[in-house]
């Protein structure tokens, strides 16, 4: 039954019924064989787990709210951006600066007095994970980073919860559901890609409405897990190409040797996910901290730079910097860095450059900490260099 608001009341028998209210908010469901009264009240009494109240955990909250989700947890210890506007539509200006879960809980109880809204204002770790997943019926996960795709399906898979998955990055989207006994997510993917090597929306972009579509997909799928009706993404990996309009579905099978849903598991607690991923444990917020003004320059400074002769160093993937680059830089991705620091002269001033300025200021953070002290990050990146109309050059490697 819903958790607060306009709950269900009993009849003579004892059996939940949906109040008059809830008859008229929910009648396109109750009207829908598949769903029908019993249906809905299965809905108001699932129990759904958002991760992340981003891009993709936005839509997908507001559908499962607007569906009546009984009680809807929500994790997430950012805050609201102003760059997070353009795709992230549980939040508005209002809220800018505040935590992204309250944010989220204020905006699921206009939509709906029926839902309870949990809120965690947390980074998932391996100390909390358990804890937090147990309490619901299944996991919609809106996270992009490695270390906690890895530790989310680990959890799922141990406490045997589906876990509704999906992934966006700027035109492209992808979506699955991984179903206790069915495989998972080390099954398509058994180890991380090096650090580094693949960047995320907030370095390469995303075009908003792509978190829309996904996220709702991933609302659909919640809903039809709970109501066991249609066919699941299960064992399906969906793809979707927003530029071409090309969508494709491969099937893909439950690895016997997979390490933690397998026939003999090695993994059988959560682990260090972000030493298994390769990437310090440190919290975004901890990371942005620990550049300071002696090595993050803005355009001005940068250009000063560049006048007393500095190097540029591009640390983007090569079809980034094929894409547009400034003049006379040396591409080396942030992947390969460690191995070819060789070509960097720790005599010389050298500017950093990425696209929005987060890779370059990692680089730049490792180099110092390696003896460089004559390097420095552009702040804002390509971007920034680009909005101030300074030139690049394009589709030279």
């Amino acid at each position: 039954m819903a958790k607060n608001g306009n709950t269900c009341k009993s009849d003579r028998s004892g059996l939940n019924l949906l109040t008059v209210e809830q008859m008229e908010r929910y009648s396109r469901h109750t009207r829908l064989a598949e769903v029908g009264v019993e249906g809905q009240r299965k809905l108001l009494d699932a129990k759904v787990l958002i991760l992340g109240a981003g891009g993709l955990g936005s839509p997908a909250a507001l559908y499962l709210a607007a569906a009546g989700i009984g009680t809807i947890g929500i994790v997430d210890g950012d805050r609201v951006d102003r760059s997070n506007l353009q795709r992230q539509v549980l939040h508005d200006e209002s809220w800018l600066g505040k935590l992204k879960v309250d944010s989220a809980k204020a905006r699921i109880e206009k939509l709906n007095p029926d839902v309870r809204v949990e809120t965690y204002p947390v980074m998932l770790r391996s100390e909390n994970a358990l804890d937090i997943v147990e309490k619901y019926d299944l996991v919609v996960n809106g996270c992009d980073n490695f270390p906690t795709r890895y530790l989310i399906n680990d959890a799922c898979v141990l406490l045997e919860k589906p876990l509704v998955d999906a992934a966006i990055m700027q035109f492209e989207g992808q979506a699955m559901v991984y179903y206790p006994d069915k495989g998972c997510y080390r099954c398509l993917f058994p180890t991380p890609p090096p650090p580094g090597s693949v960047p995320n929306c907030a370095e390469v972009g995303v075009i908003g409405a792509l978190a829309g579509q996904f996220g709702t997909l991933q609302a659909m799928q919640t809903v039809k897990i709970i109501l066991g009706i249609g066919e699941v993404l299960i064992n399906k990996f969906y793809f979707y190409n927003a530029l071409d309009d090309e969508h494709q579905t491969f099937t893909w099978e439950k690895r016997e040797d997979c390490p933690v849903c397998g026939d003999n598991p090695t993994i059988t607690e959560l682990i260090d996910y972000e030493e298994f991923c390769g990437i310090p444990a440190v919290s975004d917020e901890e990371d942005k901290t620990e550049r300071t003004a002696e090595y993050d320059l803005n355009i001005e400074q940068a250009l000063e730079l560049l006048r007393q002769g500095a190097k540029i160093i591009d640390v983007r993937e090569t079809r980034e910097y094929v894409r547009e680059h400034i003049q006379n830089s040396t591409p080396i991705p942030l992947g390969e860095l460690s191995k070819r620091v060789e070509e960097i002269d720790p005599a010389e001033p050298t500017l950093v450059v990425c696209q929005i300025g987060e890779r370059s200021g990692r680089a730049v953070k490792t180099l110092r900490e390696a003896g460089f002290k004559k390097t420095y990050n552009l702040a804002g990146g390509m971007i920034a260099w680009i909005n101030h109309r300074q030139p690049v050059e394009k589709g030279k490697e």
